[in-house]
């Protein structure tokens, strides 16, 4: 058995992670979350990217975690190694993809199971196809859940769902998680990449630091009260605009572009703000 691989390629301003270990289902063991952690830190600082993608080779997206080459004979980890590992390994590329200011995309097939459904939940823009699964195993498995799934689950669905599907194991198919509002959009697999392209490219031509602040924004409202949300709005909007009136040269070509082209359909942004 291999520990599969994250490959990673830099398509422009597209940063493609794959997850490759079709014969596992793409679960991941730990150099495969030790390589998404290493990955999503660097594009967080790299000015070059635009967006990122997470999909999987193969005909599933990710069943989870891979505990059994972690229980392997030979291999098996001191007391205490889950609690150890999990808040710099899975939390950490939960916290990743929430938090990093570039729109990440996931392109989901097959089966999405425990982290690799939080995964792409915790993904800005999730694609399906109508027939995939989105699967949160831990009750059939006898543990509490974790990477997450309660936090993703209760905002994006609300409690009664989450319920559902961390209480009761309920399976949901892409079709369903589009209409309950659980992901992006669920289409027929023969047209799912092109979905995905399409939106890629949407988000790579967009004003890059405007989503990346707007990406923050939406993240805090989910604890904030009305009125820290629109302070934190202004905040946003002083990081990026330092005066209207004073100072427009000295803003970024993307707000320029904003600005002074309103009647311009597809206005060309640069990603600078």
């Amino acid at each position: 058995m291999t520990d599969g691989t994250l490959e990673c390629i830099r398509d422009g301003a597209i940063l493609r992670l794959t997850l490759n270990r079709p014969e596992r289902r793409n679960s991941l063991s730990h150099s495969m979350t030790d390589s998404l952690v290493t990955e999503l830190t660097a594009a967080a600082y790299d000015d070059s990217l635009r967006t990122v993608c997470i999909d999987a080779a193969g005909a599933d997206f990710c069943s989870g975690a891979d505990w059994v080459a972690t229980n392997d004979a030979g291999r098996r980890p001191r007391p205490g190694d889950l609690g150890r590992r999990i808040p710099h390994t899975a939390n950490r590329v939960i916290e990743l993809i929430a938090t990093i200011q570039l729109p990440v995309v996931c392109v989901v097939r097959g089966w999405a199971v425990g982290l690799g459904c939080n995964l792409a939940l915790a993904a800005d823009f999730t694609l399906a196809a109508d027939t995939a699964t989105f699967w949160e195993p831990f009750v059939d498995r006898g543990f509490s859940p974790d990477s997450g799934a309660t936090w993703l689950l209760t905002r994006l669905v609300g409690v009664a769902r989450a319920r559902r599907m961390l209480l009761l194991g309920e399976k949901v198919d892409g079709a369903t998680a589009a209409n309950w509002g659980l992901i992006h959009q669920a289409v027929d697999s023969d047209g799912l990449q092109d979905a995905a392209e399409n939106l890629l490219g949407r988000l790579a031509s967009g004003p890059t630091v405007a989503l990346g602040l707007a990406k923050r924004a939406i993240a805090y409202g989910q604890h904030a009260t009305l009125g820290q949300s629109m302070a934190q709005e202004q905040a946003r909007v002083a990081d990026s605009i330092t005066s209207f009136f004073g100072q427009f040269e000295a803003l970024g070509a993307d707000y320029h572009m904003g600005v002074i082209t309103t009647d311009v359909t597809n206005p060309l942004y640069s990603g600078n703000l």
